[in-house]
């Protein structure tokens, strides 16, 4: 009989980049290279797993964004474009390597790798994922999770409480088309969470969602359990569950966490960058600029620029000693919180789904072996946040306390001097939004198209993920960009419908190019 449980989540999501003006838009690979290394691996994992009969749970996101992208035709017919690509160039790279030892097996493994993904992607799922992850849902064994219809960042849009219950309206809607039911859960978009947002949550039917830990740790009144157990909000009745460090600092850590072996991968070491440009110039960008394509050849080795070749066995071995490591500490760490609690503990472990296979490669090969070892002791149990609450209904009524889980535990990362000017037009824009909300009841069909694109603009705009950019700098002028683009689109759509003059022409171009949302209802900002 398992004395505590254990919750892997797992938060998939990119922000929405659909450039259908452009032949080439760099930004879209982001999307790319997730389905190759994270997405489809996991999906290849899930099979494996349910075929070999393992009972297993894990609990996982889609934001909407990241479903609108993977359920898009452009998108979908522009991956084959970028797979093909690169089963050109491991072809290329199998000649090449021909009779090395360390790189030929390398190059092969690539190639098949690149043709198994292809398999899945176009013949098993006719190139929509959504319905794969959907597929497990069913199943029973995997919990997908909404988020905020944009990831906007909820705390920085209080003031305007119609702007937060449309994120939550338009997303858990959204999760109905796609996923076939009502989402039972929510990932705050960066965990950010306010007192009162709950209110929203429990209004589109949302059961539970997840803070950081200090979100329940400073709770009122303290929580008996602190971070092993899921609070109630007074006020709503959803529930809390919030992150345990240890098992995070396992794989987070830039010091101890496990990514960092030298056995695994190194992330920064590209083909894209190593070969001559006249051997690389089809495989990067069209002007010749270099990128990242996905074929890496080395491992970690340690903090020197001379790095080893890569050695998928040495690799193997130690994403299943790793495997074993972190469940040994599971069993520890349920067995001291259950002699500790007189009651089972739920050590909730979340995590970026892109760090499983994309920027640690091994991620989900540790994931797997994780699943299978669990599946084979009675110490702990794996569940989802909807299995842990059926089965342990009476929690603590506690009012959780505003945080995130970005640098600093609160706001400070989406609200400083780099990005806190484009404030004053976001919240501007949402109160227009909530203005012709109100005024216009009973649009016109061209007026209630503009109305719509406008809801679509203004959650554009609020993605937390340009702040996000802009504060940490990696493409800070795509994120200005695509703010001032958006708001700039919200601003004349809103001089055109209080002026009564639609341009029908330039609207049909943005609803292509902003396509996000078809089913949208301007009115939820009422």
């Amino acid at each position: 009989m398992p004395i505590g449980y254990s919750a892997m989540v797992l938060h998939a999501h990119l922000p929405y980049v659909r450039h259908p003006e452009y032949d080439f838009f760099l930004e879209e690979h982001w999307l790319f290279e997730a389905i190759t290394e994270t997405y489809v691996p996991l999906i290849s994992m899930y099979e494996g797993l349910v075929n070999d009969g393992i009972d297993f749970r894990i609990t996982m996101s889609l934001t909407p964004p990241l479903i609108a992208m993977l359920t898009d035709p452009l998108l979908q017919e522009r991956y084959l474009v970028y797979l093909g690509k690169l089963i050109e160039l491991s072809e290329k790279e199998l000649f090449r390597t021909k009779g090395d030892p360390d790189f030929e097996p390398l190059a092969n493994y690539y190639h098949q790798r690149f043709l198994a993904t292809y398999e899945i992607f176009v013949n098993k799922y006719n190139k929509n994922l959504v319905s794969a992850f959907k597929q497990f849902q069913d199943y029973g064994v995997l919990e997908i999770i909404t988020c905020g219809a944009t990831h906007g960042f909820f705390p920085l849009m209080q003031n305007i409480p119609q702007a937060v219950k449309a994120q939550v309206e338009v997303a858990a809607n959204n999760y109905k088309i796609h996923l076939g039911r009502s989402p039972r859960g929510i990932w705050l978009p960066e965990c950010g969470y306010y007192p009162g947002v709950d209110s929203y949550l429990k209004d589109a039917g949302i059961n539970f969602f997840f803070t950081d830990t200090h979100g329940i740790l400073h709770a009122t009144p303290k929580p008996r359990y602190g971070a092993y157990a899921p609070i109630v909000c007074p006020d709503s009745g959803v529930s809390v569950f919030c992150r345990d460090k240890e098992s995070s600092e396992q794989v987070w850590s830039s010091i101890i966490g496990y990514p960092s072996n030298p056995n695994y991968r190194e992330y920064y070491r590209d083909l894209g960058y190593d070969m001559p440009q006249e051997y690389i110039k089809d495989y990067v960008q069209p002007d010749g600029t270099r990128k990242n394509t996905g074929i890496k050849y080395y491992r970690v080795t340690d903090k020197t620029d001379k790095k080893m070749p890569y050695d998928i066995e040495a690799a193997n071995r130690t994403a299943n000693l790793n495997a074993q490591d972190f469940l040994l500490k599971r069993q520890k760490q349920i067995q001291n919180l259950y002699g500790i609690m007189g009651r089972s503990p739920i050590v909730l472990s979340p995590y970026d789904a892109e760090l499983y296979g994309h920027w640690w490669f091994e991620g989900p090969k540790f994931l797997n072996y994780l699943i299978r070892y669990a599946a084979q002791q009675d110490i702990y149990k794996m569940t989802t946040p909807s299995e842990y609450l059926y089965n342990n209904p009476v929690n603590q009524m506690s009012q959780p306390s505003s945080s995130s889980w970005g640098a600093n535990g609160y706001n400070s990362f989406w609200l400083n001097p780099n990005n806190d000017h484009i404030y004053r037009y976001l919240n501007k824009a949402a109160e227009q939004m909530v203005e012709v909300a109100y005024l216009f009841q009973e649009p016109y069909p061209l007026q209630k198209r503009a109305l719509n694109q406008m809801a679509r603009e203004l959650l554009l705009a609020q993605s937390s993920d340009w702040a996000f950019i802009m504060q940490t700098g990696t493409m800070p002028e795509y994120a200005e960009k695509r703010t001032k683009n958006h708001i700039h689109r919200f601003n004349k759509l809103y001089e055109m419908v209080k002026r009564a003059e639609i341009d029908d022409e330039w609207l049909t171009k943005i609803e292509y190019i902003d396509n996000i949302f078809p089913e949208i209802d301007y009115s939820v900002y009422r």
